[in-house]
């Protein structure tokens, strides 16, 4: 086999089970959500995030909150109160999002320019 059609090596063991964490669906926009918003109470973090249901919150939280990216906090109140926030461990990666968002605002500006180009010059 040429060099070039070798396959990659493969993922290591911990890199490969945060990429599987953090890719599933709405894990990383919840935790954009906490990243910009602070510790946010579990009905205003639905309400944040346009179509995820409640289980599906839960289930992504728990998930969280296992391997360490998000704490939960519960006050015995009447409704209870719970809240959740990034832990440090998730403070770490708050880098990558920042740089997520400046790429994304980046290229939704370069895509907006590149129509209006094209509209420009269709008229």
């Amino acid at each position: 086999m040429r060099r070039s059609q070798e396959l990659p090596p493969r993922c290591p063991k911990p890199t490969h089970e945060l990429l599987q964490l953090l890719t599933r669906p709405w894990t990383m926009h919840i935790l954009w959500v906490l990243s910009t918003a602070g510790p946010t109470r579990f009905g205003a973090l639905r309400r944040q995030i346009d179509g995820i249901s409640s289980r599906l919150l839960t289930e992504r939280l728990r998930d969280l909150e296992e391997k360490g990216f998000v704490y939960r906090h519960y006050e015995p109140t009447i409704p209870p109160a719970v809240t959740y926030g990034l832990t440090k461990r998730m403070q770490e990666i708050s880098g990558a999002l920042d740089k997520l968002d400046e790429l994304a605002h980046k290229w939704q500006e370069e895509d907006a320019k590149a129509v209006r180009k094209r509209k420009a010059k269709a008229v």
